[in-house]
């Protein structure tokens, strides 16, 4: 009898969490993501001086981040780094060609790609691949326990030790607008 009234309340248990997971999982837009990967859904007229190729590589970045489990507050993050590091272009040089800068310890950076990531976050071909690049952002991201009650270009500066921790703030307001258009240009479909 006990083991029959057992079987019977996890059946229960099993049948309940079907009942409230199943419509959880159908609930799930898949526009969006499918959305992000066609810039003809993406705003003619560009974001903020933002346009092309600059708007493709936010829509790699959002759908990296949003795969990885990050929300808007993440995503505006990611895109804030790229905008303050490569303006949104995949760029195969960095500080060095540039500026001259050098790392701390007086070595020549190796900076490249939208994240201007040197050569130990990846390989060339990991760091100019703007999906592979923003996992590894999003991994280190990942790693300061306090990134959501941090300022958003604190918490870049943290992931990316760039030499100002306030330098991306400026980036802050271009980069909601792109994430929310570009969210908005899902949820609206083709225009």
């Amino acid at each position: 009898m006990l083991r029959r009234t057992l079987i019977s309340a996890g059946a229960i248990a099993v049948v309940a969490a079907l009942l409230v997971l199943i419509p959880l999982g159908l609930a799930r837009d898949p526009r969006p993501a499918a959305c992000l990967d066609d810039p003809s859904t993406f705003p003619e007229a560009g974001v903020e001086g933002w346009s092309g190729e600059q708007l493709d590589n936010a829509a790699t970045i959002i759908r990296t981040a949003s795969a990885l489990g990050y929300g808007r507050d993440g995503q505006i993050l990611g895109v804030m780094t790229a905008m303050g590091e490569s303006s949104l272009v995949n760029i195969d040089y960095g500080d060095w060609e540039t500026r001259g800068f050098t790392n701390p310890d007086g070595s020549r950076t190796t900076s490249i790609g939208l994240f201007q990531q040197q050569e130990w976050w990846g390989s060339v071909e990991e760091r100019m691949d703007p999906a592979t690049a923003a996992t590894r952002f999003y991994e280190r991201l990942g790693r300061l326990p306090d990134w959501q009650q941090l300022e958003p270009s604190h918490a870049i500066h943290r992931v990316q030790i760039n030499t100002d921790r306030d330098y991306y703030a400026r980036f802050e307001a271009d980069a909601a607008a792109v994430v929310d258009a570009l969210s908005g240009a899902c949820a609206a479909g083709p225009a």
